[in-house]
């Protein structure tokens, strides 16, 4: 599965910005994450889990986010791949 095949649904784009607003490299926890969109940590993590580079059913996915647990918490990163997605949406799906 590349980038292109992915189907970028309107969750897909709300967490790639609310990682690409996150400060520096410093990603976010999934709580907060979930908090943000009004989602729980597990909804939020299946669909991290869809939009990072692991393969799911031999698929490999787009390779947008990581996701990586520091001491007790899993936090949630863009990947340069994923900046790219975000930068090239259109101006009305990009308000940032």
């Amino acid at each position: 599965m590349t980038a292109a095949s992915f189907d970028a649904d309107s969750f897909s784009i709300a967490i790639l910005r609310a990682l690409a607003e996150a400060p520096g490299e410093g990603g976010m926890s999934l709580p907060r994450l979930g908090k943000r969109l009004g989602q729980g940590a597990s909804v939020v993590m299946r669909q991290l889990t869809l939009m990072g580079d692991a393969a799911i059913g031999g698929v490999r996915g787009p390779g947008w986010v990581r996701v990586v647990q520091l001491d007790d918490r899993w936090v949630a990163h863009l990947t340069d791949a994923g900046r790219a997605l975000v930068d090239a949406l259109p101006a009305d799906e990009n308000p940032g």
